[in-house]
């Protein structure tokens, strides 16, 4: 755990938090700014930036908290998100998911989704790269 991290200090107990499940490994609670009603972050309780930082063993959890909080919360639609860098719209240095109900058209997550055309030749090269690195 980083001692200056806010997530860390809230698995420590230094800053108090609507906990709605916790094991060993993983720590879920309400987002104090949630996008909807029911916006809760699920967290590996290992601390690291990235989703790469983290050991598999670690993530074990994560994927089936969310899906219980989403069912919890009568989410019927909803967004499971996790950001990796500034750019990326990370904005707390620990890996956390978001389970972000999705109640309407104005509430929740809003996302734009850029899709590009690389080609099918450029398509089959990147295939190939990330294919041979598995």
């Amino acid at each position: 755990m980083a001692a200056s991290c806010i997530f860390c200090k809230i698995i420590r107990g230094e800053i108090p938090s609507m906990k709605l499940f916790e094991s060993e490994k993983t720590l879920a609670f309400l987002d104090i700014q949630p996008l909807s009603a029911g916006h809760a972050l699920v967290i590996p309780k290992h601390h690291g930036a990235k989703l790469s930082d983290i050991p598999d063993d670690q993530l074990q959890e994560i994927l089936p908290v969310a899906k219980k909080i989403a069912t919890a919360a009568s989410a019927e639609n909803y967004n499971v998100l996790q950001n990796n860098g500034r750019i990326a719209h990370q904005v707390v240095d620990h890996v956390h998911f978001h389970m972000i109900p999705k109640p309407n058209q104005e509430e929740g997550l809003g996302i734009v989704w850029p899709q590009q055309d690389l080609g099918k030749d450029k398509l089959q090269k990147l295939f190939e790269e990330i294919k041979s690195k598995m």
